[in-house]
């Protein structure tokens, strides 16, 4: 999460390109959590720029909304008005700033490939009353419907290793490891505690695949112009850009980056967008994403 953390790192950009979730991912959660009525304290971990303590807030009495990046605290506060909710910079291992058993329901959606467990875990264990829960959900790498070249040609770009074309180093160093890695395994690697977590759940989806609403919940019709503001926000290519700070943008004003040339090739791959020249960002495309979702509750 270190690219994230970063002064350079736009948290604005992040949170007007990345996917927003579903109502029916809440509604998994919720279910789950089984809250007859408003009460109690939500935890956000990795809550960027305070989308999830937004939506939940009318649940619970009170969110507390916590984030390693100062950059994404000040978003979250410059874009949230409820008092009830409060937003500090930290991480998902240190949580002494809690009382013991004050929390009824921990979140962390698309943080928590992050974690260091060994400290987490133990952590929320603390923090978490009894019969309270936990949910993490996150989504990776998106195929892009009936684009299988295109998509085939971005996964190419976006994971490559040495040269993806003449004279462009891939993304592939640049991507934080082990958290990406964790991340694309739809952190199947993450087990609860036994002694103090029950009631385990998992819901996956593969990109691509089939399934129910419940685990394909982020699914849904973009420009492909949203598709490439959604590629810049990507941590990966952020790194790539500060190891190769000769290679601007066309958008201001050089020759072009590693995503200039990745869309080049990705339009001239699908005959349909090649067609509409310069105004190819306007073309429809359903993007399908993987995804997960960990729940767990306390003993």
């Amino acid at each position: 999460m270190a690219t994230f953390a970063r002064p350079t790192f736009s948290a604005k950009a992040y949170a007007a390109f990345r996917p927003a979730y579903p109502p029916s991912l809440f509604r998994t959660i919720l279910s789950y959590h089984q809250v007859p009525t408003p009460g109690g304290t939500l935890l956000d971990l990795g809550c960027g720029h305070g989308p999830i303590a937004r939506y939940l807030k009318p649940h619970f009495k009170s969110v507390i909304a916590i984030d390693p990046s100062a950059g994404m605290i000040a978003q979250a506060r410059q874009t949230t008005t409820d008092p009830e909710i409060t937003f500090r910079q930290g991480g998902a291992e240190d949580l002494d700033f809690l009382a013991e058993g004050s929390v009824d329901m921990a979140v962390s959606g698309q943080a928590a490939h992050w974690f260091d467990y060994t400290q987490a875990w133990p952590s929320l264990a603390r923090v978490v009353r009894p019969g309270g829960t936990v949910a993490f959900w996150g989504y990776k790498d998106n195929v892009l419907v009936g684009a299988e070249q295109a998509t085939r040609i971005m996964g190419q770009f976006v994971y490559g290793f040495g040269e993806v074309a003449p004279g462009v180093e891939g993304m592939g160093p640049y991507w934080e490891q082990p958290g990406r890695g964790i991340l694309r395994d739809l952190l199947r690697g993450v087990q609860p505690p036994e002694a103090d977590w029950t009631d385990v759940t998992r819901r996956e989806h593969e990109p691509g695949e089939e399934g129910p609403e419940e685990t394909r919940w982020l699914r849904k019709k973009m420009k492909l112009g949203e598709v490439e503001g959604y590629v810049q926000t990507f941590s990966a290519f952020n790194g790539w850009k500060e190891a190769h700070p000769q290679a601007k943008s066309r958008a201001s004003g050089g020759e072009g980056d590693i995503l200039d040339v990745m869309w080049d090739r990705m339009v001239d791959a699908v005959p349909e967008w090649k067609a509409m020249g310069e105004r190819w960002r306007e073309a429809e495309v359903v993007s399908d994403w993987g995804t997960y979702i960990l729940t767990a509750r306390r003993r």
